[in-house]
Parts: C-alpha cells; structure tokens; sequence
C-alpha cells in the first residue's frame, strides 16, 4: 500500500535534501517541494526526486491570471510532479484553465487548492476583509474547487470531516498542520495528529519539522505510517 505520508523538504539548500532523504525509501513516503526549497534548488531538483522513484508534491501554491496559472501547471507536469496546488481564491475561471491545461498535457498529476492555510485565524481573516470565519471560508472555496473540476483541496484537518460529508468520497483532502503526538505545535494553529487525521478521512497528511529535525526520522516515519492504517 502506497504511503498517505507527504514528508515536507523545508531545508534552505539542495545539499541538505538530499542529504537528509538519502536513507528514505519512496515505498514509506512522498515529498514535498515548497517555494523555499524550489527557489533554491531549481527543477532540475525536483526532476532529481522523481528519477529517484519519489511521489513529489510540488507545493508552489499557485495563484495569478488564468493564462499564466495554466502555463506555470503545464511546466510543473514536464517535470513528472504527481501533486500541484494553486490557491482557490484565484477563482473558478484560474482553476479551470489550470485543469484544462494539465489535460492538454495529458498529465496524470493531481490538482488541488489550497483554501486557507492553517496558520490563518479568524483575527486574520478578518485582517484581510474576508468577514467568514475559517470553516466557513474553507467550505465555500472548497465547493468552488469541486465545482472546478479539480483532485481536491488543501485543508486542516480539523474541517476534514465536515468536508467530507459534504463534497464526497473520491474528492481528495490533503492536510499540512499535522504534529505526532508530543510534538511542539510550531506556527501552525488548527492542528491534529496523524491518527486523528485519518479518522477524520483524510487522504494525504503533510509532516516537516516533527521529522526533518527528529534525531531519528525513520522511526518517526514508520510511526506516522502506522497511525494512518
């Protein structure tokens, strides 16, 4: 069974990447490739973890014009990425020109938005004049992303089961924001640990810190993995 565990590269060079995923096996996780890292590293990188036999989440999370959002996923999928993510406040007509546009490539990646990031509260939400509280902000852009024909979203898990209920089984939930069991919380503020998360019906969980920077990830690894079957 393929793992339902997306590791999260946060290191600020290539070197120390690859030097920490040397020891890991494709079987036991995916990655993930964010802005710091793809900055860095360039997609020569990202071409690298999939001629390694790695799924890769490409997480750059975009969100720009129609034209140019579909230009930036046709790119992405020439580099064998299996995930990329826009965000879904570009709007439906930005997320059906990303699908259209992986389609044209006949890509097998999955698509997905981000709806609000877990390091959002109401208090900066509301910062950014949007009056919804964050579950309901997360349900409405989660019915546009259906709605847009795109893989599934972005989200905490602690909204995963209402969204379940309400877009269905095959739609996919992918949550960052997950921290094992004694772990420190960090900057994320709507959290839950991987078990909880998979009985909420989560598909994919996103994990860094607790880790990248564990004394020994492998245990870490294997233990997340258990707490997903």
């Amino acid at each position: 069974m393929s793992s339902r565990l997306i590791i999260a590269l946060d290191f600020p060079t290539k070197e120390q990447a690859l030097q920490f995923i040397e020891p890991l096996s494709p079987q036991s996780c995916k990655l993930k490739v964010g802005f710091e890292l793809f900055v860095a590293a360039g997609p020569d990188f990202v071409k690298q973890l999939v001629d390694k036999g790695f799924d890769v989440f490409l997480d750059l999370k975009f969100h720009d014009i129609p034209n140019t959002v579909a230009s930036a996923c046709k790119s992405a999928a020439s580099l064998g990425v299996w995930m990329m993510n826009v965000h879904a406040s570009g709007g439906q007509k930005m997320m059906l020109a990303a699908k259209q546009a992986l389609e044209e490539t006949q890509s097998n990646a999955k698509l997905i938005a981000v709806t609000v990031l877990t390091s959002m509260d109401s208090e900066q939400l509301a910062g950014t004049n949007v009056a919804s509280s964050p579950e309901e902000q997360v349900k409405h852009l989660a019915k546009l992303t259906k709605a847009s024909m795109l893989d599934g979203i972005v989200c905490s898990a602690r909204e995963a089961k209402m969204l379940r209920e309400i877009l269905g089984p095959e739609f996919l939930l992918v949550t960052p924001g997950i921290r094992p069991a004694g772990s420190a919380q960090g900057d994320q503020h709507r959290v839950m640990t991987p078990a909880e998360a998979n009985a909420s019906g989560v598909n994919y969980i996103v994990v860094g810190r607790p880790i990248t920077q564990s004394a020994d990830p492998l245990a870490v690894i294997d233990q997340i993995n258990l707490d997903m079957q």
